[in-house]
Formats: structure tokens, sequence, C-alpha cells
């Protein structure tokens, strides 16, 4: 028994004995040269690999100092390092025939660099291409197999060849098993986004495309979760732009043509200098086929939503140089004013404090162009039948209300605002503006909305007779100022009253002001100037209109042309007081 017992532990001693010193013995430095062979003729890159080292325990053969070389065409530098390289290996095979039998792959803290230059190509289409073709190992290439691939904690950097800007996208783990460049594969990539956020992919890949790896099949779901557009590229982060997105969907590639349809939520959304991010959610189902060969891609009709707000979006998209240009419709009608509300200072439009809409609709007719991060919007807009509840007009225009007399109460009634609209990431620019305001009148004008939120509009305000009827002392002695010079310039013509009553037929006291400020805080400032000449010439234009009839009555001896009117009212206003 005591005899069987040393046979055993001499046994365990020796095999104890192999383990650790048999990696010395096994020359394993000497498989090196057929591993970068190998490594380099299924990648069509030159593949260096340092000391190699061998583990019985685990069983794979670990080299030091990894590097893969990039497309010359891109960069004369590697287009991978790492610090290690795993290679799991059978062991009998190994040891007793030399043979080399690959079980599994594991890079460790991989850095990955992708590039695309300014016709839109990556510098991993080459992977596998004509290099790998020509090489004399090319069959033995085909026919490699690897049971387990692992790429651990890598960092991708993506870039331009033409710039130096960069992001990158940490703590990458890609897995994929039964690799092999003939069938296909399933694959999953996980990796941490810029700023936070993740980023997941799971499907399967192949059989590689030796023309162009891009091309090569992939069918997988997507999964994107709080990732910064800021960050990415996408938006020009200079600007203040940005926005977290969130996205679900699925991606099919094959024949040169990748699908992806799904949902995608923007939040916190920043589309313009000087605004302030969204309080709401921006959704889109979205759909759109990209041709991978001509890098140009079609967005099918689409829906975005804001609450219960819908619009429908279309249109193309090209990738060129560093950025993707886009020419995209956006129409929407009928949509609830009171849902777009929250989203508003995303644009630059933050309502007056203590202002909501109320009711209403809203319409939207727009082309967005340009490149993805400096975007240009065109196009009209018009809110219809909504109140401004908590925003009294009169109150804000106290300095024009002395003049004019406008009363509008403490909501603003609204049954039209229609502008033509030009939106760019450095501010907005509103044309032919026309507020239908019930209980004021017509407001009309053209102005900009620059990237501190300032305003610069120069408006006409046309007060309804409603308002002028309710417009109280200051507006009546407005209007009774207009009236009296109207009639004071037709006496001097001999127009008697037929020149005041041309006043009050023009259609409204018509008061031109200025808005300054900012959207929330806007200053309504009177243009008292303007207001003068405008009251002035239409008198004119009334004495005109008298003296031409008074010719006709009186004969051209009794009748005075404008300018001796003027004339006449000069030396009125010189005449002493008594």
């Amino acid at each position: 028994m005591n005899k069987t017992v040393k046979i055993v532990l001499v046994v365990v001693g020796v095999l104890i004995v192999l383990v650790l010193v048999a990696p010395f013995l096994i020359p394993v430095n000497q498989f090196r040269p057929t591993i970068e062979e190998k490594a380099s003729a299924v990648l069509g890159r030159k593949v260096e690999l340092g000391n190699l080292s061998l583990s019985l325990f685990s069983g794979s053969l670990s080299a030091d100092n990894v590097s893969i070389g990039d497309d010359p065409k891109f960069s004369s530098s590697p287009f991978l390092t790492a610090k290690s390289l795993k290679v799991g290996v059978e062991m009998m095979p190994l040891i007793f025939s030399k043979t080399l039998n690959v079980t599994g792959v594991t890079i460790d803290s991989p850095q990955v660099t992708l590039l695309h230059n300014g016709a839109g190509l990556w510098n991993y289409s080459s992977l596998g291409g004509p290099a790998a073709k020509s090489s004399s190992s090319s069959n033995s290439a085909a026919d490699l197999s690897i049971k387990k691939f692992e790429l651990k904690n890598g960092s991708i950097i993506i870039g331009t060849t033409n710039s130096q800007k960069r992001s990158t996208y940490d703590h990458v783990d890609v897995t994929a098993s039964d690799v092999s460049i003939t069938s296909k594969f399933p694959v999953t990539v996980t990796a941490d986004l810029p700023s936070g956020g993740k980023f997941k992919l799971d499907g399967t890949v192949g059989p590689i495309d030796q023309a162009d790896t891009a091309l090569t099949p992939l069918s997988a779901k997507l999964n994107v979760t709080s990732l910064n557009l800021a960050s990415t590229g996408f938006l020009d982060p200079s600007l203040g732009l940005g926005g977290l997105l969130d996205l679900d969907g699925t991606l099919e590639s094959k024949g040169g043509e990748a699908e992806t349809k799904g949902n995608a939520k923007l939040s916190k959304a920043l589309l313009i200098a000087g605004g302030s991010p969204a309080g709401v959610p921006l959704t889109v189902d979205f759909n759109t086929i990209y041709n991978l060969r001509k890098n140009a891609g079609v967005l099918h009709p689409s829906t975005l939503k804001i609450g219960s707000a819908a619009a429908r979006l279309n249109g193309t998209y090209q990738s060129a140089g560093e950025a993707t240009v886009v020419n995209i419709k956006l129409e929407g009608k009928d949509m609830p004013a009171k849902d777009l509300e929250a989203f508003l200072p995303a644009l630059g439009i933050h309502l007056p404090k203590g202002a909501s809409l109320q009711g209403g609709t809203l319409n939207t007719d727009l082309t967005i162009t340009g490149p993805t991060n400096r975007l240009v919007t065109n196009g009209t807009v018009g809110v219809f039948g909504t109140k401004l509840a908590g925003f009294d007009l009169g109150s804000k225009m106290s300095s024009i209300a002395s003049l004019a007399g406008i009363q509008s109460g403490k909501d603003l009634d609204i049954e039209k605002l229609t502008t033509n609209l030009h939106m760019a990431p450095d501010g907005l620019r509103a044309e032919n503006f026309l507020a239908v305001l019930p209980t004021v009148g017509n407001l009309t004008g053209a102005g900009t909305v620059d990237s501190k939120n300032d305003l610069d509009f120069k408006m006409l305000a046309t007060l309804s007779k409603a308002a002028s009827s309710m417009a109280g002392p200051a507006g009546a002695a407005a209007n009774s100022a207009a009236g009296a010079l109207g009639g004071l310039l037709g006496s001097v013509t001999g127009g008697g009253s037929g020149a005041g009553g041309c006043t009050s037929s023009s259609g409204g006291l018509k008061v031109p002001f200025q808005i300054h400020g900012t959207t929330s805080d806007p200053k309504f400032i009177p243009d008292v100037g303007g207001l003068a000449a405008g009251m002035l010439k239409s008198q004119l234009g009334c004495v005109s209109s008298a003296a031409a009839g008074a010719t006709t009555a009186k004969g051209p001896a009794q009748a005075q042309n404008p300018a001796e009117a003027i004339s006449a009212l000069g030396g009125l206003f010189k005449k002493k007081k008594p």
C-alpha cells in the first residue's frame, strides 16, 4: 500500500515538474513566423508579434507588443496595437507533433483607429481584401477557423484622414464564435460612448467580403443609450448644440445596401445657439436605406413626434468628408400647440415668464439642408386659434399704449400667427411675420433672434376698430390728433370734413414699433418718428384727394398743393400763444 502511494506521488511530482518546466523546453517562438504569416494572410495587413510564451495551465500562447498595420492610403501608423495577445491552442498536438491548432484568440486592451477619407471610404474596407487574395497562404487562411474570438477593454478612435479631430469609444468588448472567412458567425459588440452612454450590437456577420470588408453581410439588433451628440461630431459643440440620443433598431446589410429601421429618441435637444435644452423628448420612427458603395442614403417617410404632435419626415443624405449632408423635408399639420411648448427652448424660443400656450394648432412646412454639424432650416410656420395665457400685451407695450391705447387683457388671443422662417445654428430670422390678434389688430414685420437670444424686430401694429374704440384717453388723443391734423389740412385746402373722413376710413391707427430684449422678456419700443410720419403721410394723401376734388369743383385757381398746405400749417405752429 505504501509502495502504491509512493508511485502515485512520484507520478504527480513528475507531472508538476513537466507542467512547470515544459514551457521553457518548448521553443514556442519558432511558431511566431507561422502565426504572423497566417494572421497577415487573413487580414491582408502586416501583423507583428513580440515575444511568445506558453502556458500549459491555460493551454495558450501569449504574445506581447501586437501590431496590425493600416492601409497605407489612410495612415502609416498601426491600425491596431495591443499590449498582449493570447492564442488558445490544443496542447497535445503542439507538444508531440508541433502542430498548431487554434481554439481561441483574445486581444487585451487594444487600441483601434478607424479613419474615413473625403470619398467616404473607411480604412477597414481593405481588411482581408486584395492583399489576402494575392497571398500564397490564402487557401490556408480561408480554411482557418477560430472557435472563440474576444477583444477585451479596447478603445476605438474614429476620425477622418484630413482632420485631427477624433472621437474615442472606451471599454469596447467584442465576442465572436466559430469565426470563419467563408461562413456566417455570431458576434456581440458593446462599448461605452463618449461623455457617457452605452452601445450594443448583437447579430451575425459573414461571409467576409474579401473585396471590401465594409460590404460584409450583417444582420443585427442595435441599442444605443444616452449618446451625447455634442461629443460625436454630428453637431458642432462650439455652437452649444447637442442632445442625448437613445435608439432601438435593426440593421440588415447585404448586397452593398444597409437598411436600418427602428425608433430614436432625442432628449434635452439643443438645435440652435442661445437655446436651452428641450423639456420634452423628440421621437422618430424611422426607416432608412444606405448605399455603401455610393455613400448615400434615403430616409423613407418616417414619423416625428413631440407629445401627441406628429409630423412627417423624408429625404436624402450623403456621407462626404467629415460630415453627413442631408436634404430633409418636415411637414406637420394641425399639431397641438400646447404639446410643442416645452420643445420651443431648443429652438431659442422662450415664452415670456408666466405665460403658456392654451389650445390651438401648429402647421409647418420646412426643408432641412446642409451638413449635420451646421444644419439650415427654411420654410413656413403657422399657429392658429391659440391663446398666450398670462401675457398682457397692453402692459408690455405700455409706452406704445400711451400713444395707441392698446389694451389686450391679461391673456392674448391669437387668431393666426404666420412667418417665413430661416433657422441656422447661429440664430433665427423671421420674415413676412403676421399676427392677427382680435383684441388688438394686426402685427406685421420681420426680425431676428441671435445666438444670445436677443430680439431685433421692426414691427407695425394696425389697430382694429374695436381696439381703437376701447383705446381710452391716450388712444382717443392719438386718433383726435390725427383727425385734427386731417381737418386742419382739409380746411387749409378747402377739403373740409372730407379729409377727416379719409382718416377714419383708412383701416385703423397704424403704430410702428420695435421689439428688443429677449423672447422671455421682450421690450416694445415705440417708433415715435415713424408714427408721426405715418400720420402725416396718411393725411397728406387725404389732402391730395381733397385738392383733386377741389380742382374739379372750383377750378385750378382755388386749389392748393400739399407743399402749400404744409407751409400754411407751419405758419400756424409759428404763431405765439395769446
